[in-house]
C-alpha cells in the first residue's frame, strides 16, 4: 500500500491514476476528498498535513509514503508513518531548495527531515511545472489574452505527469533510496512562447503582455508568503545557470525525454477554451 498526499493535486492526481493502472493499492490523502475524487478501488482519505494526527489512520497498511511540503511538522508525519509500518519516503520539493536555500527555508526542513527518518527516502526537486500555465485559463478564455513578469526568459518547466512517473518509480523502486533528483522539462521556454504553444494548441492567437515585477509580486503575494514571491521572481527574472539548464533526471530514471510544454499544452487545451 502507497499513501499519496496531495491526491487531487496536478501531481498527486496523475500519481494515484498511475499507481492504480500498475494494481499497487493506493490511500489518496487530501484535506477535502471523497470516494468520489479518486479512481475505482483507492482508499479516499480526507487529512491536512498540518494535524499530523489525522493521518494516523490513513497510514494503516502502508509501506511507502509520497509526501508534499505542507504544513509545519514533518517530524510529526514522519514519526507517525514510520510507527505505522511506513519504510519508505518520497518527498515533493523544490529546486529552489538547492539553489535558493535561504528563500526555501520550508522546503529545506522537510528534505532535513526526510534525510534524518531512518526511512528509504527519495527527494524529488522539481522546477516550475507546466500547470502554473493554468493562472492564464480565465483570461486565456475570456480575451485570449495571458499576461507574465520576464517575457523573454527561458526556463525548463516540467509537465507534471513525468514529475509523477518518477515518484511513482521511486516508490515502487530500491534504487531510489538515498537520491536527489533535480525534475525539468527537455529545454527551456519564455513565458511568451508558452503563450504562443497555448495559442497553437487552441489554434487561435493568444495576445501576450509583460508585466513589471511590482505588478507580478502584487498578485503573487495574494497566494503566497512573500519570501517565496520573493524567491520565485528571482528565479524567473534572473535565473542562474543551474536553473536555465534542462536536468537529465527524468531520463535517466524513466529512460525517456520529458515532454514539452507544447505537448502539455495540447493535452490540455480544453482548460483554455
Amino acid at each position: 500500500m502507497i499513501v499519496a498526499t496531495g491526491a487531487t493535486g496536478n501531481v498527486g492526481r496523475a500519481l494515484v491514476r498511475m499507481l492504480t493502472e500498475a494494481r499497487i493499492p493506493v490511500t489518496a490523502v487530501a484535506r477535502h476528498i471523497t470516494d468520489a475524487d479518486v479512481p475505482p478501488g483507492v482508499r479516499a482519505a480526507a487529512a491536512d498535513l498540518a494535524e499530523p494526527a489525522g493521518l494516523r489512520g490513513a497510514f494503516d497498511g502502508a509501506e511507502a509514503l509520497f509526501l508534499l511540503v505542507a504544513g509545519d511538522d514533518p517530524h510529526g508525519i514522519l514519526e507517525m508513518a514510520k510507527a505505522a509500518g511506513v519504510r519508505r519516503v518520497v518527498l515533493l520539493s523544490s529546486q529552489g531548495a538547492g539553489t535558493r536555500p535561504e528563500a526555501y527555508r520550508h522546503p529545506r526542513l522537510f528534505e532535513a527531515a526526510v534525510r534524518e527518518s531512518g526511512l528509504d527516502w527519495t527527494v524529488l526537486r522539481s522546477g516550475g511545472m507546466a500547470t502554473n500555465a493554468l493562472a492564464w485559463a480565465e483570461s486565456v478564455r475570456t480575451r485570449r489574452a495571458a499576461a507574465a513578469p520576464f517575457g523573454d526568459i527561458g526556463l525548463p518547466f516540467v509537465d507534471p505527469v513525468d514529475v509523477a512517473a518518477v515518484a511513482a518509480a521511486a516508490l515502487r523502486e530500491d534504487t531510489h533510496a538515498g537520491a536527489t533528483y533535480t525534475l525539468t522539462g527537455p529545454a527551456p521556454t519564455t513565458p511568451r512562447e508558452r503563450a504562443a504553444a497555448i495559442a497553437a494548441a487552441l489554434g487561435e492567437p493568444v495576445r501576450f503582455t509583460e508585466q513589471t515585477r511590482e505588478e507580478a509580486r502584487t498578485l503573487m503575494a495574494g497566494f503566497m508568503p512573500l519570501p517565496v514571491v520573493d524567491g520565485t521572481l528571482a528565479i524567473l527574472g534572473e535565473p542562474i545557470e543551474e536553473e536555465r539548464r534542462a536536468s537529465p533526471d527524468v531520463e535517466r530514471v524513466l529512460g525517456r525525454t520529458p515532454g514539452t510544454f507544447a505537448a502539455w499544452a495540447a493535452r490540455n487545451a480544453a482548460a483554455f477554451r
